[in-house]
């Protein structure tokens, strides 16, 4: 029997205790153990029921991820179960940690099902393209009904023990040891004289309106099709007899598997585990990090400082008056109080943040104790570097000086102190207690162990840390101008701004750029065009109705009105009226005669020149690796995850193609449009993005 399975038995219970640490994956040779592992208990004399128990952290996280992508081994995780379920012993699952896609299949599998209070259950597969293929579609309805069981699926969310029991899905919840538990369940059955109780022999669930569900899944996805098909998965469960759902289920897994957003979100699954591993840090040691200090309370800093607190940290926050001061307290127990309505602290851990680890603070010096400090200031190199003159002034050797600043540049913002190997940047994502992405700037001069410090705080934080070099935007904001101009052009070409959100939404972007801009504050991206002019940046054809909207105090959500008109909610935005004869105006001065576009025109030339810029970010080594771009703008900028990224996306449609295209629109703008070396290179040597990933 494989070593990855344990044999015991305890009286009648033979235990199979799945010993594949650290979370139990179903492996082939775990597979292959549980298939031993039963016929052994069906040969063994006097056994009258089979226990599944896992050891270590979990009772099964789901598939093992090392054979992802290659040719499947016998045993096949449907016909192990199918075998499990078929036995004529009684099986129990006794069930710990996470239960996850085909972890839970199993337990599925078996006649009852036990867990302890803190285990948690789910079926993720969407998030990699695809829906359970091991008979989750057509064995949970039976336990929990239609509309229950799709939401597991679609969703791919983690169930609690509690949650999982009042659906169907777990019988009994005891606190305890889950083998012991289970061996006391598995006997209590037996002495009950209960019976098999397979879930592929329960009625199946009601019907429901199938095509509407379809429709409604489909459209909730942005166009992500594997929670929608879940729709058909299950419909097979309830129309079929269950050898054909089985089938049914399987013919759409093996479909899915075969699409592009299956490449996409498989890798972004392994894109986002790899892009925190630099071979630079390997061996380097991140200095302790307990306590912080955050310089502003605004929007950023608040919620950097609730972020931090959340994680444990001790903060103190510091603002230029005592009036600022509470405002900024007032932001972070808002924060807090969200986090209490989600689940996240408990009311009792909210009073002691607010009470004993956070202090709001007006003076400087109160800063000298913090082992990080990360200034969140006004967008203003020169107002940045007094505040870095004054940290440099008081806090202790050793401390690390941290700056959000979204675009500028962090190497002379280092220049101004007197220890530039210890400041970075580390620019946050708002809303920053929410926001899953952190750029990790590293100047010229930044230490290696403070860049391992910024992975460190940013694992704290639960962030997806990317490295970033010193340009202007870094890796985010940099291709985010290039993109975003290349829309600004489309829109003096004849497109409205609303033409181009809906191109863009329809394309799985959760909301399209002006949308975008309306969120973060119209106000941002006039202060970048006022520095760029003044540093003479200006486009050739500069349009002014931005800067127009800013002028009359339209900045967007927070002002009530930008490119949207919010007065009936943030969420029922509609067309400002005042827009389009603004465009109209610039268009009239600038000699332009406009022109229509389609979607698919104006998604591809968007993405042209978001890959265009984000190769000329790879090529120059401001972002190390393809991937580090993929994980950039699918964390921070909202692009769809089941298309991997750009620069995935690139790959995925062709890039011989793609740089034809870009060559094209060199001709109205040849400074624009400029190709990006790397992606001639990668053209040149029928080579992709992902090539580049691959060596590392």
């Amino acid at each position: 029997m494989s070593d990855k399975i344990a044999y015991s038995r305890q009286g009648d219970i033979a235990i199979l205790t799945v010993q594949n640490p650290p979370v139990n994956a179903l492996s082939q040779a775990v597979r292959q153990g549980l298939s031993e592992g039963m016929d052994r208990a069906e040969a063994d004399d006097g056994v009258r029921a089979v226990l599944i128990v896992g050891e270590g952290r979990a009772f099964f996280a789901g598939a093992d991820i090392t054979e992802f992508g290659k040719p499947p081994l016998e045993p096949h995780l449907p016909d192990l179960i199918n075998r499990i379920e078929a036995s004529p012993l009684l099986v129990v699952a006794s069930m710990h940690g996470v239960s996850l896609g085909g972890g839970l299949e199993v337990a599925l599998g078996c006649h009852y099902r036990i867990a302890v209070p803190s285990a948690k259950v789910g079926l993720p597969e969407v998030h990699l393209g695809l829906l359970p293929g091991a008979g989750g579609t057509q064995r949970l309805p039976r336990l929990t009904g239609v509309e229950a069981g799709l939401n597991v699926m679609t969703t791919g969310r983690h169930i609690g023990a509690q949650k999982a029991h009042e659906l169907g899905i777990i019988d009994v919840i005891e606190d305890g040891d889950p083998k012991q538990n289970g061996i006391a369940y598995a006997q209590r059955l037996l002495d009950e004289g209960a019976a098999r109780r397979p879930v592929s022999e329960m009625p199946p669930p009601a019907p429901i309106d199938w095509d509407a569900a379809f429709e409604a899944i489909l459209a909730k996805g942005r166009g992500q099709i594997a929670p929608a098909w879940c729709v058909r998965a299950v419909q097979a469960s309830v129309e079929k007899p269950f050898a054909e759902g089985l089938k049914a289920e399987r013919h759409i897994f093996y479909d899915l598997m075969q699409t592009d957003q299956r490449q996409g979100m498989i890798h972004a699954f392994f894109s986002e585990r790899a892009v925190g591993n630099l071979p630079e840090l390997k061996g380097i040691k991140p200095r302790g990090i307990q306590h912080i200090g955050v310089i502003g309370g605004g929007t950023m800093g608040a919620g950097i400082a609730t972020a931090a607190l959340l994680a444990g940290l001790e903060v103190t926050l510091l603002e230029m008056s005592a009036e600022a001061g509470q405002a900024a307290r007032d932001r972070i127990e808002r924060n807090l109080s969200g986090a209490v309505k989600r689940s996240k602290i408990t009311p009792n851990q909210h009073d002691q943040i607010l009470t004993h680890t956070l202090v709001v603070v007006t003076n400087y010096d109160k800063l000298s104790d913090v082992d990080l400090v990360i200034e969140a200031v006004f967008e203003d190199m020169d107002v940045k570097k007094k505040v870095f003159a004054e940290l440099d002034r008081v806090c202790k050797p050793g401390a690390i000086l941290a700056s959000n600043t979204s675009y500028l540049d962090i190497d002379k913002i280092a220049a101004t102190t007197s220890r530039p190997s210890d400041v970075l940047g580390l620019h946050f994502f708002s809303p920053a207690h929410v926001m899953k992405l952190l750029e990790i700037v590293v100047g010229d001069k930044t230490a290696p162990e403070v860049t391992a410090t910024g992975f460190a705080v940013g694992k704290m934080l639960g962030k997806i840390s990317v490295r970033a070099g010193v340009c202007d935007g870094f890796i985010g904001n940099r291709i985010l101008a290039s993109y975003r101009t290349a829309a600004d052009q489309m829109i003096l070409d004849g497109a409205s701004p609303y033409d181009i959100d809906e191109a863009l939404e329809d394309f799985g972007f959760a909301m399209g750029p002006f949308a975008v801009a309306d969120l973060a504050g119209l106000d941002i991206g006039w202060a970048v065009r006022k520095r760029k002019r003044a540093e003479g940046h200006a486009p050739k054809r500069d349009a002014t109705y931005a800067d127009k909207l800013c002028e009359d105090g339209h900045f967007g959500q927070k002002t009530g009105k930008g490119y949207y008109d919010y007065a009936g909610g943030l969420k029922t935005r509609v067309p400002n009226p005042d827009v389009l004869p603004m465009i109209e105006a610039d268009r009239a001065r600038l000699g332009i005669t406009p022109r229509s576009f389609t979607h698919e025109e104006i998604v591809r030339r968007y993405m042209a020149a978001m890959v265009n810029e984000s190769a000329k970010v790879v090529g120059e080594g401001i972002a190390r690796r393809p991937l580090d771009v993929d994980m950039t703008l699918l964390f921070g900028y909202g692009f769809p995850r089941y298309r991997g990224g750009p620069l995935k996306w690139a790959d995925i449609v062709g890039l011989e193609d793609l740089l034809k295209d870009i060559k094209s629109y060199a001709a109205e703008d040849p400074d624009f449009w400029a190709p990006a070396p790397l992606l001639e290179r990668l053209v040149a040597d029928n080579k992709t993005f992902d090539d580049l990933n691959k060596k590392g």
